[in-house]
């Protein structure tokens, strides 16, 4: 019923083309437009209208639609009668073929056999054997970071909140950040480096002395129509070595994929094998 009401003369038109085409096999389906020798159908056009779009809006989505794709099909028609060598064509298809078929076959493989299942065990025994990987490139810091409108209320409040962090300074800022905080970030318990927070202050508030929040583990600042309080309640130097917390979902996603190819590696290792024991490969 969509479509009927959408472009109820879309189906004069494929009445006329099924009175045309009587001897194609449509395979049960409903033909709407012809060119270039194929056609479109009622039942591929119905998946692509977006759900969202009505009445006049529908039916201007699928004749643009109907017109894009009668247009391929003849640029299709037309550039496939003046390609002079078809057969490289053909190559490159039957090549990419081949890999997307190999490159299906091998990711559903992984999926059944390896999965995305990593030890903490395993992960521990990574990061303690390749610390130098982690080595933060910058400072870091744990703490956190509030923003609010200049003329916001309980401004000093906030200030002794943000200065002492306990639990139940932490519930106070929430509760507060709901109704006033343009912005609220609590990473306590999260390494963040401090360019993410250097680009959310005022410009030159923090220095490029790679110590200043090491010194300064309260900064509050203001402009023409902002409060910006960030408290950094741990710090760690460029060259320190970044936690395993941080580090866990980056050792995991890689031991994953080393494991993938592990196992992608000895999968065609022992088709090879057997291959070989049967005979099966003939060297000319």
């Amino acid at each position: 019923m969509k479509l009927k009401e959408a472009f109820g003369g879309i189906f004069a038109l494929s009445l006329l083309l099924s009175g045309c085409s009587q001897s194609v096999d449509h395979h049960g389906k409903t033909p709407l437009v012809e060119a270039g020798g194929v056609f479109l159908y009622r039942e591929d056009l119905l998946p692509v209208i977006p759900s969202a779009l009505k009445g006049k809006d529908s039916a201007r989505f699928a004749e643009a639609y109907i017109r894009e794709w009668i247009e391929d099909a003849l640029l299709f028609q037309k550039a496939e009668g003046n390609i002079p060598d078809n057969a490289a064509i053909n190559e490159r298809v039957a090549a990419y073929r081949r890999a997307l078929i190999m490159h299906t076959y091998e990711e559903e493989l992984v999926r059944q056999e390896v999965g995305e299942y990593v030890t903490d065990a395993e992960i521990e025994q990574y990061y303690l054997q390749n610390k130098e990987r982690f080595r933060a490139d910058q400072p870091y810091i744990q703490g956190l970071f509030l923003k609010v409108p200049l003329h916001a209320p309980q401004l000093n409040q906030v200030r002794v909140w943000c200065r002492k962090v306990t639990a139940d300074n932490i519930d106070k800022l929430e509760k507060y950040s709901i109704g006033n905080a343009v912005s609220y970030d609590s990473f306590l318990d999260g390494w963040k480096p401090v360019s993410e927070y250097a680009g959310k202050l005022p410009a030159r508030t923090l220095t490029s002395d790679p110590d200043y929040l090491n010194r300064n583990r309260n900064v509050e600042v203001r402009d023409t129509a902002f409060c910006y309080f960030l408290h950094v309640e741990n710090y760690l130097p460029p060259g320190g070595t970044l936690p395993l917390e941080h580090a866990r979902n980056e050792i995991k996603e890689l031991l994953i994929n080393l494991k993938r190819v592990d196992y992608i590696n000895q999968m065609k290792k022992n088709l090879y094998t057997t291959a070989s024991e049967n005979k099966e490969i003939i060297y000319y």
